[in-house]
């Protein structure tokens, strides 16, 4: 009977967590898709009639910096020339590397030189693109908004996960005690056939 109640009480268990893990995670993909949407509509409009969506970091960082910055300030005349407001993405990233790759990230070595190559290439790895170009300039509460919504579903993925792990840790508490359930019967079975007593009656039956 005891088994009994507690199989009952698992499978209650994980069938509200799986219920709370779908809720939790149809609210975040709902949410990601809103600020994905804000963010394509009012940052990025601007500068790109292609706005394909970007991974998980790049809206972690449009989340951090109101602007990407340019991707390259030259002329088009073939040189590369990093975007150099530090206030935007990647003008943070050509002064982180700057700092990593030149003696002085205020004096840029010859761009033959190995310091300004590994530098370049560190920029080009890191720095966003035309196509992925976005600024909050002007739209102070759309970009309070998307901050907002970022933080939504990030809060209902880790809440998702959660529910994930407390869906399967009950699985696996409940199989567990299955099995230590079914050693105790095979025991006792096993117990109770070692100490049964035989008992033996003769009878005459005059032969």
């Amino acid at each position: 009977m005891m088994r009994q109640k507690r199989a009952v009480a698992y499978l209650a268990v994980e069938a509200m967590a799986w219920s709370a893990f779908a809720s939790h995670r149809r609210v975040a993909r709902s949410t990601r898709d809103s600020y994905r949407s804000l963010a394509s509509t009012v940052a990025r409009a601007p500068f790109s009639d292609v706005r394909p969506v970007g991974d998980f970091d790049y809206y972690e960082r449009m989340e951090h910096f109101a602007a990407s910055g340019r991707f390259d300030l030259s002329a088009g005349d073939g040189t590369l020339r990093p975007e150099e407001d530090t206030a935007t993405f990647n003008g943070a990233m050509w002064l982180l590397a700057r700092r990593t790759y030149w003696n002085d990230p205020s004096q840029p070595p010859p761009r033959a030189s190995v310091e300004w190559t590994r530098a370049e290439a560190f920029y080009l790895q890191r720095a966003i693109r035309p196509n992925f170009q976005w600024s909050w300039d002007g739209a102070t509460d759309q970009y309070a908004q998307f901050r907002q919504l970022i933080r939504q579903s990030n809060d209902k993925y880790r809440s998702a996960l959660s529910d994930l792990g407390l869906a399967l840790g009950n699985h696996v508490l409940s199989a567990i005690d299955a099995s230590i359930s079914l050693r105790l019967e095979q025991r006792r079975i096993a117990a109770t056939r070692q100490y049964r007593l035989r008992v033996e009656i003769p009878v005459d039956l005059g032969r």
